[in-house]
């Protein structure tokens, strides 16, 4: 009697279907049942949710010991269990803390195009959906470039450095989403009307189908998401190359933004400092792309950079009095 043995490539494609179907079922629950009507999330709710996608992430954590001591992954950078989770852990950490900034940026578009906060976590929901094809795209080439080319980690470690300088100069009141190159591109495309109906992404007035402030707001979350992924794809990449543990921990990050931004949204002026944390955060993870061949440190030597280059940025910014001009 034959049987079927299941080889290591069909046992790793089934653990990739088994978490996008995971990631989707979220996504359905998500919109479908928790927020089927809208409201305004408050500070509470946003804080129960960012717990519960907190727990799920490092929860996940367990998941991935169990993957990668049963070999139920294709373990091509040869990572012990608890290696693996380590990594997993960094990665998810240095995603949440760079999705900070992304919280400032959403803000900001929100703002400007008069986004009520009743509509809000819908233009996020299709926001953050678009933002996990497009991170999975990248991660796909990113890691393929890697594992291609090993001289690319000095290109990523290079780019970070320049990225965290260019955040320790940069002022985000600078940027305004309506005198941006995104905005005036959709302009040329597109009728953009300047009234919010309902929840509704495009309306229909005079025969003419123009689109919303939701819509516009939705395009320009979406390209600045990619634009931040610049940043923290090749971050994670500096932990670990190994495919599934850079998306998983990558995408379960981006499943928190949402209820992140209601609750730190309104938060903005405590955290001074967060952006000193971040230019940390990536200075040192580009020195350590830049060094990976001469200098290997250990799992736990990054956690405790990222973790303290956080916990310092918040104590700062609450301990510091502003000083009043």
């Amino acid at each position: 009697m034959l049987t079927f043995v299941p080889s290591k490539l069909d046992l790793t494609m089934w653990v990739w279907i088994l978490f996008i179907f995971l990631v989707i079922l979220f996504l359905a629950l998500d919109l479908g049942v928790f927020h089927k009507e809208e409201h305004v999330i408050r500070s509470k709710e946003a804080g129960i949710w960012t717990a519960i996608w907190i727990t799920v992430a490092l929860g996940f954590s367990g998941v991935i010991y169990w993957l990668f001591s049963a070999g139920l992954v294709d373990n091509s950078t040869g990572l012990t269990p608890s290696n693996a989770v380590l990594k997993y852990i960094t990665g998810y950490l240095i995603e949440l803390s760079l999705s900070i900034d992304n919280v400032f940026v959403i803000a900001v578009i929100f703002q400007a195009f008069k986004i009520p906060p009743l509509y809000q976590h819908r233009v996020l929901f299709w926001g953050i959906l678009g933002a996990i094809v497009f991170r999975g795209l990248m991660i796909f080439f990113g890691v393929a470039l890697i594992t291609k080319f090993d001289w690319i980690i000095y290109v990523f470690g290079i780019f970070l450095l320049y990225t965290a300088f260019k955040m320790l100069k940069a002022d985000d009141s600078d940027f305004n989403p309506k005198t941006s190159f995104v905005f005036k591109q959709i302009k040329k495309i597109y009728p953009i009307t300047s009234t919010i109906q309902g929840n509704d992404f495009f309306v229909n007035r005079i025969g003419i189908t123009a689109a919303t402030p939701l819509f516009v707001a939705l395009i320009i979350i979406e390209l600045t998401d990619v634009l931040f992924a610049l940043d923290s794809i090749p971050a994670i990449l500096a932990i670990t190359a190994d495919p599934f543990i850079v998306f998983s921990s990558n995408i379960l990050a981006i499943l928190g933004l949402r209820s992140m931004y209601f609750l730190i949204s309104r938060m903005l002026a405590k955290f001074r400092f967060i952006n000193y944390s971040l230019v940390i955060i990536l200075a040192f993870v580009g020195l350590k792309m830049l060094f990976s061949h001469q200098i290997e440190l250990a799992e736990w030597v990054s956690l405790s950079v990222i973790f303290a280059s956080l916990v310092g940025g918040i104590v700062a910014s609450l301990a510091i009095p502003e000083k009043k001009e």
